[in-house]
């Protein structure tokens, strides 16, 4: 049985007259077992992999392979499907679209590799279509409470409006998760970032197709050891009180503010999709009404709740003080993490600049990303924008940015905005 914990890191002290709190609050789930196993609803995955005329040649095979990976990794009892995308969606496993999904064993694992294996490049990319054949498939087993999927694409959305993929990706919101990939340098990161935020998922960049079976082979196996179907994050804050944001910022940064559901006047809900065995870092920021010196208050009560049973609680406190060794103090778990979000936001500002050509703009951005990098101790993003911008300064953020870049590196320091150093607490 998983077992959740909540463990919670502020400065609790405020000056006289001082509202706002910020906590860093680390959920972590042990015993989590397998997908499907607990009990609680049966587990579903769908592998969707672009098969329009860009795929022709090494990624196809490449990907053809990564399907049969992932496929292997699928447990038995599982229900699955292989959608193969093109300007259209076509369901190439099972057969028979008449039967939705069908359960892994022995035979449907040979048969859906064997129509893998049957993969052709062909066609354009609308990728919305996609996602709607895999909302439909989920839609068709009501007892999979756990449902997941993996977008392979090349390519960027040319044969829909951005506003049909639009429809497509708030239509499949909540309905399962999505981890997405793309293969090359000629997909769009922003347009799939899109896909993979909205349907709590993570979006990379495979930048050799010969890497593709092993990354398929990672997120299926991840996918496969979440035993947690579904969790929600539940912030309470007192009355007058305002929560000003929830964000994910561990592994990656995900603002989740805009995702509040109603649990009662006081409480909001903030889905968090399947857990494994795991930790994730939450940061929690809410403005409280000024209070005098001496008072305290509870500030939040943050919650981890499963099939609407509470498993989890950390409290985030309050308390006014006119001692200055106190109320000027930043905990340095609050300092890291509010580094790490302003990092991502500067990198993919930055990038998009220098794409519009506004180098000015290009140059102040990504020398702040710098900055933050080395501040947060995030290594990673140093070596990644080292390959974008030549650095004068890390302290002051004085950089030039570099005539010839590889665009593949551009996409990796992109698609790596939002993974975040876990700060020693």
């Amino acid at each position: 049985m998983a077992t959740f914990t909540a463990d919670v890191y502020q400065n609790e002290f405020l000056p006289d007259g001082g509202t706002d709190v910020h906590a860093i609050v680390t959920i972590s789930c042990s015993g989590a077992g397998e997908a499907g196993q607990s009990g609680s609803g049966d587990a579903a995955e769908i592998v969707i992999v672009d098969t329009s005329g860009s795929m022709k040649g090494s990624n196809i095979v490449a990907a053809q392979q990564a399907a049969a990976t992932a496929l292997d990794q699928v447990l038995d009892g599982v229900w699955f499907a292989v959608v193969a995308g093109s300007h259209e969606a076509k369901l190439a496993y099972p057969p028979d679209s008449r039967s939705g999904m069908v359960r892994m064993d022995a035979r449907t694992r040979s048969e859906a590799k064997a129509a893998v294996a049957r993969f052709w490049a062909d066609g354009g990319t609308a990728m919305g279509t996609w996602l709607a054949l895999a909302t439909k498939l989920f839609a068709s087993v009501p007892s999979a409470t756990q449902r997941h999927a993996i977008l392979l694409t090349d390519g960027y959305n040319q044969h829909e409006t951005p506003e049909q993929l639009s429809a497509a990706v708030d239509a499949a919101r909540g309905r399962f998760q999505c981890d997405c990939r793309g293969v090359g340098s000629n997909w769009q990161v922003a347009e799939v970032r899109k896909i993979a935020t909205a349907l709590l998922g993570s979006v990379d960049l495979i930048a050799d197709s010969s890497d593709m079976a092993a990354d398929f082979e990672q997120i299926m196996r991840q996918s496969m050891g979440r035993g947690v179907a579904d969790a929600r994050l539940r912030v309470w804050a007192p009355q007058g009180a305002q929560v000003i944001f929830v964000r994910q910022v561990s592994p990656t940064v995900d603002d989740l503010t805009t995702r509040r559901q109603e649990v009662n006047a006081l409480t909001g809900a903030y889905p968090t999709g399947a857990w494994g065995d795991e930790s994730r870092d939450y940061h929690v920021a809410v403005r409280l009404p000024a209070k005098v010196v001496g008072q305290e208050q509870l500030a939040a009560r943050v919650q981890v709740a499963v099939d609407d049973a509470v498993v989890a609680q950390g409290l985030v406190k309050a308390m006014w003080s006119n001692d200055d060794t106190l109320t000027t103090r930043i905990d340095p778990a609050v300092a890291h993490y509010t580094g790490q979000a302003e990092l991502a936001e500067a990198i993919q500002d930055g990038l998009a600049a220098k794409a519009a050509g506004d180098t000015d703009t290009a140059t102040v951005k990504l020398g702040r990303a710098v900055q933050l990098a080395v501040e947060t101790g995030n290594e990673e993003a140093t070596t990644r924008l080292r390959k974008i911008v030549e650095i004068e300064d890390a302290g002051t953020g004085t950089v030039r940015l570099k005539r010839s870049v590889n665009k593949l590196d551009e996409m990796a320091l992109d698609t790596a905005s939002t993974k975040t150093t876990r700060v020693k607490k």
